[in-house]
């Protein structure tokens, strides 16, 4: 008994932590003790015993004015994961190479439950638009090329149990939101191998995308280029299919022969 309450207080701990982790993540600035004991719902007390043990191994970091933001710890962590992404090494000299192509941001995403993760961009230097597609940004495979096509993937009864788990949020006019529009678009992909995002992500943004597959057949990750919708060009669905195929091939994926 006395067991199974100290694993439950160590597991309150962590998810404590985590949520004030989260809360520092979404600020812009550092944040004051108060501040992030209101956001995250924690007692002051409680907020700060956890942001200590947080600063004494570098989570977080304390400053003079006695407010508080990520640590360097966390980059130190994430660069040993996006490290040990084997696809991003193998893709990045691939998506330098169409980057230089088509002057646009490249981006590579990979699928973690309901959602997608960039793991790799290249920038274009020039967009002033605000995307999720940031390495470690995520959204909801719905809304994004790259995540329609791991939905495009899956079979029907997984694709209306994605929809039942996440009820088809939108985050524009654009997005789609309905079971049978998502349905549709689809058995586009399935027939075209390819993926497009009309600004369902964020307005003025306008992405297309392509699969990479293992030695397996199995659908990896994504490839997409992202832009202004003013910059968008059609003529992009060649370039991104065939540098998504090099990526495959590398990977050891060769495409059945037609019968």
């Amino acid at each position: 008994m006395a067991e199974q309450q100290a694993e439950k207080a160590s597991i309150q701990v962590i998810e404590r932590m985590m949520s004030l982790l989260d809360v520092l993540a979404d600020l812009p600035e550092p944040a004051s003790l108060k501040v992030l004991a209101k956001t995250s719902g924690l007692h002051p007390s409680t907020a700060h015993r956890i942001l200590a043990a947080m600063t004494s191994t570098a989570l977080v970091e304390r400053h003079e004015a006695g407010t508080y933001s990520l640590g360097i710890r966390l980059l130190e962590l994430g660069n040993i994961v996006k490290s040990r992404i084997g696809i991003r090494q193998l893709a990045l000299p691939y998506m330098q190479q169409l980057h230089e192509v088509v002057g646009e941001a490249v981006n590579l995403g990979i699928r973690h439950e309901d959602e997608i993760i960039y793991v790799e961009r290249t920038s274009s230097g020039r967009s002033l638009v605000r995307v999720v597609y940031l390495v470690g940004g995520r959204a909801p495979l719905h809304l994004t090329s790259v995540g329609k096509l791991f939905l495009a993937a899956d079979g029907v009864a997984d694709v209306r149990a994605y929809a039942r788990r996440t009820g088809l949020p939108g985050e524009t006019p654009h997005s789609l939101t309905r079971i049978d529009a998502l349905e549709k678009e689809l058995d586009k992909i399935r027939r075209h191998e390819v993926a497009y995002d009309n600004e369902e992500a964020e307005v003025g943004l306008r992405c297309v995308a392509a699969p990479i597959r293992n030695d397996e057949g199995q659908l990896v990750a994504g490839l997409s280029i992202s832009a202004p919708t003013d910059r968008h060009n059609p003529d992009w669905v060649t370039p991104i299919k065939a540098t998504a195929n090099q990526i495959s091939q590398a990977l050891g994926y060769r495409r059945p022969l037609r019968k």
